[in-house]
């Protein structure tokens, strides 16, 4: 029987997906699926909107929707952290890339390079940093995948995810996927639990 597939498409910057994160592991987990770490940047070909030029009113509720789910979730969060918006995300998420196309488990790593940013007001955009993230949660292996610039297959892959993203028509992250269906935000996360227990039942039956 085949394990069922659940692809995450996620910005490293995004707070949304740093608050999913460790929820998303253990629903992964759980229903015995197979969890696809596919970092992108914003959508806008899709629609996606910087979140500093939003107007005002938007990015004041971003804020107050932030500091209702960190207390919601019991997750530390940052509401200005220090290097947000980050210099860029390109190098964290090739680095993410680079790990789990290395067959090394990677959501744990992923997610020290979120609390980084949002909880720790580090700087992921830095190199030293991500080496550093990477040596504690994937060891020597997967601190030497952590590089700038990246070789051209894990730049290739990076591109392919925002491709793929825009085509599957996904305009926010993060976005979850199982069985070409489409979950948006990390308040959605129990659909994604429903739909990975109905895949597996349509697996048995």
């Amino acid at each position: 029987m085949s394990k069922p597939v659940l692809q995450a498409f996620y910005g490293m910057s995004s707070p949304w997906a740093y608050l999913g994160a460790q929820r998303l592991v253990a629903i992964a987990r759980d229903a015995g699926a197979t969890l696809v770490h596919r970092p992108i940047r914003l959508i806008e070909a899709n629609g996606g909107i910087p979140l500093r030029t939003r107007p005002d009113y938007r990015q004041k509720y971003h804020e107050v929707e932030l500091d209702r789910w960190r207390k919601h979730l019991g997750i530390p969060l940052n509401l200005k952290p220090k290097f947000y918006p980050c210099r860029t995300i390109e190098t964290a998420a090739q680095a993410v890339i680079a790990v789990q196309k290395a067959g090394i488990e990677v959501a744990g790593f992923s997610f020290a390079i979120q609390r980084a940013l949002w909880a720790e007001d580090r700087d992921i955009a830095d190199l030293a940093t991500l080496r550093e993230l990477a040596l504690a949660t994937v060891g020597e292996a997967g601190a030497a995948l952590v590089r700038d610039p990246q070789p051209a297959d894990i730049v290739a892959d990076w591109h392919a995810n925002l491709a793929e993203a825009e085509d599957r028509g996904i305009f926010g992250t993060p976005t979850y996927v199982v069985n070409d269906e489409l979950f948006w935000g990390q308040d959605r996360l129990d659909f994604v639990a429903r739909a990975l227990a109905a895949a597996k039942q349509k697996e048995i039956a």
